[in-house]
C-alpha cells in the first residue's frame, strides 16, 4: 500500500526530466561548441587565404616564409638554405608583417 502512494507521486511531466538535459545541452552548446566550431572556421579561412611569400609559424613553433603552397602541402624557407616541407594543416598562423621586430 506505501508504494502505491509513493508512485503515484513520482508520477511528474516528461518536460520535468527532460528539461534539466535540454538545459544542460544549451549551456554546453553556447559555452563549448560554438566557439570552438568558430576557431575551425577561423582557421581554415586562414588555411585556405595562405599565399606564397607569407610568414608564418608551424604548429610546432617553427618561423619560416612560403616559398611553394599546393591543397595540401607548403614548403617553407627557413634560412637562405634550408627549405622544409609541411603539410598545409600544421601550419599554426601567419605573422603581420607589423608584429614583426625590426633588427
Amino acid at each position: 500500500m506505501f508504494e502505491l502512494a509513493g508512485a503515484a507521486q513520482s508520477g511528474g511531466s516528461i518536460l520535468g526530466l527532460v528539461g534539466p538535459f535540454v538545459l544542460m545541452f544549451v549551456v554546453f552548446y553556447f559555452l563549448l561548441i560554438r566557439p570552438q566550431q568558430k576557431k575551425t572556421k577561423t582557421r581554415n579561412t586562414m588555411l585556405k587565404a595562405l599565399k606564397k611569400g607569407d610568414k608564418v609559424v608551424t604548429i610546432g613553433g617553427l618561423h619560416g616564409t612560403i616559398v611553394e603552397i599546393s591543397d595540401d602541402i607548403a614548403v617553407l624557407k627557413v634560412n637562405d638554405v634550408t627549405k622544409l616541407t609541411f603539410d598545409r594543416g600544421s601550419i599554426s598562423h601567419s605573422v603581420a608583417p607589423e608584429a614583426e621586430t625590426k633588427e
